[in-house]
């Protein structure tokens, strides 16, 4: 891409969207003039207009008036009013991942992908660099507790970048470093099957012109895979196998969680992380392995792990009434597990797990995973699919996935209209239970609510 001269105007389509918005704060600190436009009025949107963007609701063909570049993401459809205008008007248009490979490239960078976990490493790394004083920007895909942001340009010269391998974009980001934390089935909207999404990732290693080093989670069986196709130096973490960078946990406490580090073999020492799930140790120790690689003393590593407070809504616990409520925001059937598990050990009542089911084509060929996924919930609340526009799949929809978990076993309650999820919750639960709702912003949004009119002052 053309270098972009200092303060022009970028404009960006849905910069009410958590990556949209990421890119443009980046833009806001490098000194660009930035404006944009979204469907409606969020926090997102509330508080890039507080930064100094210019944000309109709603989309008309005048907010592209003095505008040198117009940034669109894959969710834009191509009909969008100022889409059809900037390209009426010949203005250059961007993907988002194209100017976030440009600001990339301005910063020594440490890219995390993969199919699930790359938020909070992401989180993790700017953490560890913060606490060693290096200031470091970062782009990533969810709300830092610990910063009250999902991104800063920062004046030191490290980019922290969650990197989204959803759609193909993650060709596009020219990282030094490169952590993939999973790979594992998933964005079938895009890839054919997980043979696709390996073959996919293994080009943009060996394809990478400014990527040096991989790392990878030893734990995941694709990531295996992936190493036997890739041609970049590579470093191994995890809990499980045998790996350069290993965790092992020190007791079976949460909140926080405790675990010792090696390094081939070398302790490294206790470390410290205050957030729920026993799976973050992985996500940790792929951190430490990138921090260990580049310098950092392991000091700086323990104060940043322990200082990192994750992202929002993701294994985000509220008590209210005596009872606890989760919020998650995974669909893949991999990461509710992994949620599951450690959720047992925070109530002693019983486990509700809310969920909605998440496109056809997921669905379909993961339909074994679900099937397991929800074990140790006492019951399962099912809601109507959300389909994101996909064709149907012949008997692959919500009472298919109801089935597939009864025939497993699982009491499950059908919802069909999600707004009456939290009045039948109202009747069953009790202090001592726990609730966890897996998914997006609506089901968040519920939670809260149901939360607030418990106890209104609970935060």
């Amino acid at each position: 891409m053309d270098p972009i001269a200092p303060g022009s105007s970028l404009h960006f389509l849905g910069i009410g969207g958590i990556g949209v918005s990421a890119v443009a704060r980046i833009a806001l600190g490098m000194g660009f003039k930035v404006s944009g436009s979204d469907v409606r009025e969020s926090r997102l949107t509330i508080g890039m207009r507080n930064e100094g963007a210019t944000v309109h609701i709603g989309h008309r063909p005048e907010h592209l008036d003095g505008v040198d570049r117009v940034v669109v993401s894959t969710a834009i459809p191509p009909h969008n009013v100022e889409l059809v205008e900037a390209q009426r008007r010949s203005l250059p248009i961007l993907h988002r991942s194209e100017l976030l490979a440009w600001f990339v490239s301005q910063y020594r960078s440490v890219g995390v992908t993969g199919t699930h976990g790359k938020g909070t490493i992401s989180a993790m790394v700017a953490s560890i660099l913060d606490a060693d004083h290096q200031q470091p920007g970062f782009i990533i895909g969810g709300f830092l507790t610990q910063f009250q942001t999902n991104a800063r340009a920062g004046s030191g010269t490290w980019m922290v970048v969650e990197v989204d391998e959803s759609d193909g974009s993650h060709a596009n980001v020219p990282v030094n470093d490169l952590v993939c934390n999973f790979l594992e089935a998933d964005h079938l909207n895009y890839y054919r099957d997980l043979d696709h999404i390996i073959e996919s990732m293994a080009e943009v290693v060996n394809q990478g012109p400014a990527l040096k080093h991989l790392y990878v989670n030893g734990d995941c069986p694709g990531n295996r895979r992936l190493l036997t196709m890739v041609n970049k130096p590579a470093t191994t973490y995890g809990v499980e196998t045998d790996v350069d960078y290993r965790g092992r946990a020190v007791d079976t406490s949460q909140l926080p969680l405790k675990f010792e580090a090696f390094a081939r073999g070398e302790s490294l020492g206790i470390f410290t992380l205050p957030l729920a799930g026993r799976y973050n140790i992985v996500n940790a120790m792929g951190a430490i392995a990138v921090a260990h690689r580049l310098g950092v003393p392991v000091e700086s590593m323990r104060r940043g792990l322990a200082e990192c407070r994750g992202l929002e809504n993701r294994f985000t616990i509220r008590q209210a009434g005596g009872i606890t409520l989760v919020k998650d925001y995974n669909s893949h059937p991999t990461a509710i597990r992994k949620v599951l598990e450690s959720a047992r050990d925070l109530a002693h009542g019983k486990v509700y797990s809310v969920f909605k089911p998440y496109r056809y084509t997921l669905t379909n060929y993961l339909r074994e995973e679900y099937a397991t996924a929800f074990k140790g919930s006492d019951t399962v609340v099912i809601t109507t699919m959300y389909a994101a526009n996909e064709d149907p799949i012949p008997g692959v929809d919500t009472e298919f996935v109801v089935r597939l978990l009864q025939d497993g076993g699982l009491l499950v309650k059908h919802i069909p209209d999600q707004n009456h999820i939290v009045g039948w919750l109202r009747s069953v639960v009790v202090p001592g239970d726990q609730v966890i709702f897996f998914g997006g912003d609506d089901f968040f949004a519920m939670a809260d609510a149901w939360a607030d009119s418990i106890e209104p002052s609970a935060s």
